[in-house]
């Protein structure tokens, strides 16, 4: 594909060449055939003002808005021209190939999405199955679907520095993303390592493009279906079937345990909580009973006999209001047996 096939999928301005000729002598042929003899001039005059109005026709071209056009003034690049409504000398000697430099392009690798804008993506004939198949670190084999989405940063470099660049990046994007597979096990493409996989095939197909001057700038790489080969499909979605079946068990064994240790934390923490309750509750007991008896043993000591008897009273009056039956007894009493009652006490009337 030349310089000029490869923008063949852009707008481009008016190209009058060899078709334009053959178009004027085809009118020529007619005229001389329409006209009488002897009116080559008016034949000659009709020539003229058809010409200057092609002329015009093809003078006036229109950028659109997300566009520029690159301008080539006898096939050599001249200056770039933003949207509007432009002119541009005729008849061929100036060429404006549309360039859409803000509009985000994409290349598909392994699937293409009908009706895409960029031709370049489009149903361009390829093996897509090829281009999926990849070795890992591991030595398995997958099948990786991806997407590169990019800007035209620079047109000139676009059109004039590489001769095909849409090919060009294809063929940088396939060669970095076997790399950067290359270098992981199947587990890892297929399941955690996809967001380190786009960040690094990002950034070697961005220095690739630079490197050769493609004027193209990634935005995105994106990684899209991941399978293993198809003779051993069904084996790898039974062995991920089993390890979602072991994630699941496991999740369920750390939600009981979650359950069952805390409950049992908590109950340990409060027997701890109410044994150091009563062994205060003790301790200031007996540091209470310590101290009363300290009290009433200075006391004691200052008058025995005054104690004495206020201990034994005030032990009466603790011990007095449970007892049914009271019997005071004289010292002088030589016995009790007038005083008792015995039918109060056997339930029979005197």
């Amino acid at each position: 594909m030349s310089s000029q096939d490869n923008n063949s999928g852009w707008d481009r301005g008016a190209t009058p060449g060899a078709d334009f000729e053959n178009l004027i002598r085809q009118w020529q042929d007619r005229l001389k055939q329409m006209m009488p003899s002897g009116g080559s001039g008016g034949n000659v005059t009709f020539v003229v003002l058809v010409l200057v109005g092609l002329g015009l026709w093809t003078a006036f071209y229109t950028v659109p808005s997300d566009s520029v056009a690159v301008v080539q003034r006898f096939g050599k690049y001249h200056n770039d021209v933003p949207p509007g409504l432009h002119l541009k000398l005729p008849l061929g000697i100036d060429v404006a190939t549309i360039v859409p430099v803000k509009r985000q392009l994409k290349q598909e690798f392994g699937f293409t999405t009908p009706g895409a804008g960029d031709p370049y993506q489009g149903p361009i004939p390829r093996d897509g199955k090829r281009e999926t198949q990849m070795v890992t670190g591991d030595l398995n084999a997958a099948l990786v679907e991806w997407v590169v989405q990019y800007r035209i940063s620079d047109p000139v470099k676009f059109l004039f520095e590489v001769r095909e660049p849409s090919e060009t990046l294809r063929y940088v994007s396939e060669s970095v993303m076997r790399e950067v597979v290359g270098d992981r096990t199947v587990d890892e493409v297929i399941t955690i390592g996809r967001q380190e996989i786009e960040s690094e095939a990002l950034t070697k197909m961005q220095a690739l493009s630079t490197k050769y001057a493609m004027g193209i700038s990634i935005d995105q790489v994106q990684l899209k279906n991941i399978n293993p080969p198809e003779p051993v499909q069904e084996s790898f979605n039974e062995v991920n079937q089993a390890q979602q079946e072991k994630e699941k068990l496991i999740n369920e064994a750390r939600r009981d345990y979650n359950k069952v240790i805390p409950l049992a934390e908590g109950e340990k923490d409060q027997r701890i909580r109410e044994a150091d309750g009563y062994r205060l509750k003790r301790i200031n007991e007996a540091e209470g009973d310590v101290a009363r008896f300290s009290a009433l043993l200075a006391e004691y000591s200052k008058a025995p006999e005054v104690t004495r008897r206020r201990i034994y009273i005030e032990t009466l009056q603790d011990v007095m209001p449970g007892v049914r039956s009271k019997i005071v007894v004289d010292e002088t009493t030589r016995s009790i047996l007038p005083l008792l009652n015995l039918s109060s006490e056997t339930g029979e009337k005197p």
